[in-house]
């Protein structure tokens, strides 16, 4: 086993701390520091950066931390410290930003529908604000629409991935050659064929709606962070961006 890097030692103990944290005050976490919906009365600003602390239960945080020390510390010992967690929270923060715009497009397509049908915008906003909703409205848009419509404004998005997803795009980048294993199918895959595979999983699951790897599971998030972390990668490799420039 490697020795633990400077910067991934920090991000494992904040992650650690906020998931102890929200096994002790629960719900208050979440509502503070999850990333709720723009539109949502819980969301705050702050929330961009505060939501990648927070993991939903135990293998959650459990495969992110291993993700975040088996790819991010060989990246880490050849970048150095400040340029890792530039490009680590550069990767959230991308994940997040690309997860709102595409709960905007949901939200906005459930409210034309809604508001279309003669519904008005404000009384959308005081029933789901409430926390309730019309079986009226399946009968407007469909199920799709307002089940994604509801889970926009609902579903608060917590956890590392995307920035993990932004990891595993520069560690294939980086070591495409590197064999790595799939726990149900123990076969080596090198790096450069099982990252952009994993990814279109993803895209491919977030397009459809149907959980290959599970519900619940904010897909966009994890295809944001990837694309974030690939322009970063091509950018630096094309202004040959070296490490001293982060010292």
């Amino acid at each position: 086993m490697t020795r633990i890097t400077e910067a991934i030692k920090h991000l494992l103990i904040i992650n650690i701390l906020f998931f102890v944290a929200t096994n002790i005050y629960g719900e208050q976490m979440y509502q503070w520091f999850s990333l709720w919906f723009p539109k949502n009365e819980n969301f705050g600003i702050w929330q961009i950066l505060t939501h990648m602390f927070m993991h939903g239960g135990f293998m959650h945080i459990a495969f992110n931390m291993y993700a975040l020390y088996a790819f991010g510390s060989p990246l880490e010992r050849m970048w150095g410290r400040n340029k890792f967690l530039f490009f680590y929270l550069s990767a959230g923060l991308g994940a997040a930003l690309i997860h709102t715009g595409v709960n905007y497009y949901y939200f906005n397509e459930g409210m034309s529908a809604l508001v279309n049908s003669g519904i008005s915008e404000s009384t959308v906003m005081d029933i789901v604000s409430s926390g309730q909703y019309s079986m009226e409205w399946y009968n407007i848009a469909g199920k799709s629409t307002i089940d994604n419509f509801l889970s926009a404004y609902h579903t608060p998005a917590v956890g590392a991935s995307g920035a993990i997803y932004g990891i595993l795009v520069a560690f294939g980048m980086s070591y495409p050659n590197s064999e790595l294993f799939l726990i149900f199918l123990p076969i080596p895959i090198k790096a450069k064929f099982f990252i952009p595979v994993l990814i279109a999983l993803d895209l491919f699951s977030g397009v459809t709606g149907y959980g290959i790897f599970g519900q619940g599971i904010a897909h966009f998030a994890h295809v944001g962070g990837a694309l974030f972390g690939f322009l970063m990668m091509w950018y630096w490799k094309k202004n040959q961006f070296n490490n001293n420039r982060w010292n």
